[in-house]
């Protein structure tokens, strides 16, 4: 902070209370600390806390509480396999209950650091123009940690979100219901999760 001293009229120079008076008024009034806070804890999503990645959040329109429909596995036959497998392929007798014709859901709530990367996700998804490179660079961002995953092209107007590695459940609810996944306007939209066998 700039000395005070130039604006005091001279006579008042060596008077230590009241340029202490002065000093404590100008550091409770003075902004400095509060841009820093607002900067480093608001404005810089790399270092933004909770409140800030909360407004981040309503700024790109995703929100940090997810529902999610977990996968589950179900009593099938043989030929209701799908080739490659997927995570959720039919199990038998033994391994796997009936379906019931009800869905497990719930709402799970993102950590700091698994928001801060879906904010960025949705930010990218907001200005990509839908190629398979830019939708495959917002994959490798979100989920490249996890393991291979990738778009692939099933003609006919759809595409496939392909992950090899069976999702956790903050990526699950991420790809099934927070939006951020872009896709081109008209397609299908596919989320397949293969089984490779090592």
């Amino acid at each position: 902070m700039e000395s005070i001293n130039p604006t005091v009229m001279i006579q008042y120079v060596n008077s230590t209370k009241l340029l202490s008076l002065i000093d404590t008024f100008n550091q409770a009034v003075g902004p400095e600390s509060f841009i820093d806070n607002f900067y480093d804890l608001i404005w810089n999503i790399e270092t933004a806390t909770t409140y800030g990645l909360n407004v981040w959040g309503k700024i790109v329109v995703v929100d940090r509480l997810l529902t999610v429909t977990e996968n589950q596995i179900y009593l099938g036959f043989s030929e209701a396999l799908l080739t490659p497998p997927v995570v959720d392929d039919p199990q038998p007798f033994n391994q796997a209950p009936f379906f019931n014709n009800q869905s497990e859901t719930s709402t799970i709530t993102l950590s700091d650091d698994i928001y801060r990367k879906l904010i960025m996700m949705k930010a990218m998804a907001n200005i990509t123009d839908c190629t398979i490179p830019s939708m495959n660079a917002a994959l490798m961002f979100m989920f490249g940690d996890s393991g291979v995953c990738y778009v692939r092209n099933d003609g006919g107007m759809t595409l496939s979100y392909v992950f090899e590695f069976e999702l956790s459940i903050a990526e699950l609810a991420i790809v099934q219901n927070s939006g951020a996944l872009p896709a081109p306007a008209g397609v299908t939209v596919n989320i397949v999760q293969q089984v490779i066998s090592s």
